[in-house]
């Protein structure tokens, strides 16, 4: 019997961080073992920004060592470059006509743009689309993803529905599976805010790479509030919250059971124990990431042998999409 698919795809657009690992990365190992599992390198999305060509490359090969650095068995799933794999870019100019514009233009991160008087690319706009072609090429039925990405799973089941509707059954209906706790790590200089792999230097941010000096600096500096109470209330104690969240994570703990831990402490004790569940969760796979990283022929063969398993489960779904729509 055929497992369900398990789609998730990360942007290369800085140095993988601590959200990175709390938000997704962590529980990739858990997929691998029940369903058939695509891990992607989003290269593609990240052109949106226009990023530093030389940034970008290298940015790619960061993330796709963090996944095997954290265990990921690339012969039990496909680990892959997005832009190794055409059907992609194919499938996502087909998805735009079954895309309504005023869909499109109600995405956060497009309405976000807007509202602060940035320019906006047609990329930038149409990457919900593309990502859309992302998950529907695999007959994927679970995305996991933060909480600010559920929009766009829903726009691709939307597109998913339109498309069967007037073309025949042709795409699995997507769900989108949000991690209860850690879904979203906020920053430590600014807990209103996610914490954010494109701000390199911001102490707000604990990127992979930092020492364990670096990383207990960034903690202790990080903003709580004046009142001393460790509680979890994410509007009025937001620093203290995404402390708190991090430490459940990355322990094995629910909420309840973190406050439970810290009842009667104070945030200095907060701060510290926080500090060394991160330094622990670090160390045991930083020394695996510098090795990999370190060999750029080994990752480039590890990437083609997952753009081919890639490739060839993409081609099939995009040929039956050309069958449908008509493209000889």
């Amino acid at each position: 019997m055929a497992k369900d698919v398990v789609y998730t795809a990360f942007k290369p657009t800085g140095k993988p961080t601590l959200g990175n690992y709390v938000g997704a990365a962590k529980s990739l190992k858990s997929y691998i073992d029940k369903y058939d599992t695509y891990i992607c390198v989003a290269d593609l999305h990240a052109l949106t920004v226009c990023p530093d060509p030389k940034a970008l490359k290298e940015n790619t090969y960061d993330m796709f060592a963090l996944y095997l650095a954290l265990g990921l068995d690339y012969n039990k799933c496909t680990l892959y470059v997005q832009s190794q794999v055409p059907a992609h870019t194919s499938l996502s100019w087909i998805l735009n006509n079954f895309t309504m514009h005023g869909e499109a233009s109600r995405m956060t991160q497009y309405k976000d743009y807007v509202a602060k008087g940035k320019q906006v690319n047609v990329g930038l706009f149409d990457y919900p689309v593309l990502m859309a072609a992302d998950i529907l090429l695999y007959d994927t039925k679970y995305v996991p993803v933060g909480i600010d990405q559920v929009q766009h799973v829903e726009l691709a089941r939307n597109i998913a529905v339109r498309f069967n509707n007037k073309m025949g059954e042709t795409f699995v209906l997507p769900e989108a599976v949000v991690n209860k706790t850690g879904s979203k790590i906020m920053g430590l200089n600014d807990p209103t805010k996610k914490m954010s792999k494109s701000e390199a230097g911001d102490t707000g941010t604990i990127f992979l790479e930092d020492d364990e000096d670096t990383i207990r600096k960034k903690i202790k500096r990080a903003v709580t509030d004046s009142d001393g109470i460790i509680a979890f209330d994410t509007t009025n104690k937001p620093g203290v919250s995404n402390l708190l969240t991090i430490y459940a994570t990355l322990a094995g703990k629910s909420i309840d059971e973190t406050l439970a831990h810290f009842k009667g402490a104070n945030y200095g004790t907060l701060k510290q124990e926080v500090a060394d569940v991160v330094v622990q969760t670090i160390k045991s796979f930083q020394q695996k990431y510098f090795e990999l990283r370190s060999n750029t022929k080994e990752l480039d063969r590890i990437m083609a042998i997952g753009a081919k398993k890639a490739t060839e489960v993409a081609n099939k779904k995009l040929k039956q999409v050309y069958d449908v729509v008509g493209l000889v």
